[in-house]
């Protein structure tokens, strides 16, 4: 992973993200994957951006989101550029829920838990606060719920 200066060829966001920092500088992550390590190098690499720096990137899905994220470092805005989009956000217990055509966008406020689904063939481009981002497994309606384990008693 290494961030690209003055990048003069296309960049595809669904593979290759831009970091937006300090300074008004976009700079394309080139062998950025989501592998913990390579993870760690983008923070460390962009670390002296702080809350200020931005990840832009499009992601293409069909489905149910598998976890719920939150970006306490700022917020972070969704827009969904095709399909239809579902954001799920858990504010002290409370569900809230907005629905996006192409063309909408909507703002996850810093430090909110969120969840991400669509219907049908879906592109949206996410424009993030990457400090600090934590994930929880979907295993639950709400990301600080407690997912019943059941005794061995109860086990089938």
């Amino acid at each position: 992973m290494r961030l690209v200066n003055h990048e003069r060829n296309a960049v595809d966001l669904r593979t290759t993200p831009v970091h937006l920092g300090l300074g008004s500088r976009a700079k394309p992550v080139e062998g950025f994957t989501w592998d913990p390590e390579v993870l760690q190098a983008y923070s460390a690499a962009v670390a002296a951006d702080g809350a200020e720096g931005r990840m832009v990137m499009i992601f293409d899905g069909d489905g149910l989101g598998d976890h719920w994220e939150s970006h306490p470092a700022g917020d972070e805005l969704v827009v969904c550029l095709s399909g239809s989009v579902t954001v799920t956000r858990d504010v002290d217990g409370v569900t809230d829920r907005v629905l996006l055509g192409p063309g909408e966008a909507t703002i996850n406020p810093a430090g909110v838990w969120h969840v991400v689904d669509t219907e049908g063939p879906t592109s949206i481009l996410a424009i993030t606060a990457t400090p600090g981002t934590d994930h929880r497994p979907r295993t639950a309606t709400r990301p600080t719920e407690r997912v019943a384990t059941p005794s061995p008693e109860e086990a089938p």
